[in-house]
C-alpha cells in the first residue's frame, strides 16, 4: 500500500497566529513561530514537516483560510 505524504502551506501574512489549527493536528506537525509577520502576530509552521499525513483537519478547521494543504502518494 502506498504511503501519504503531507505538506502544508501558511500564508504568513495573513496568518494571525491564533492557533486554532495546532490542537486539530492529530500528528502533531504544527507549531508557532517566535517571528512576527507583518501585522506583528506570531504565524504557524510545519514544525515535524515528516510526520504530516496531509489530513486536511488544520485547513479545515483554520477560521481565515490561510492554509493550503498538499498531498503525495510515495
Amino acid at each position: 500500500m502506498a504511503k501519504v505524504k503531507g505538506a502544508i502551506v501558511v500564508n504568513i501574512e495573513k496568518c494571525k497566529g491564533c492557533e486554532v489549527c495546532i490542537p486539530a493536528c492529530l500528528q502533531d506537525v504544527i507549531g508557532l513561530t517566535k517571528e512576527v509577520n507583518g501585522k506583528g502576530y506570531h504565524y504557524t509552521f510545519m514544525d515535524k514537516p515528516d510526520a504530516c499525513t496531509g489530513c486536511m483537519n488544520c485547513a479545515i478547521v483554520c477560521p481565515d483560510g490561510v492554509i493550503t494543504v498538499y498531498r503525495v502518494k510515495e
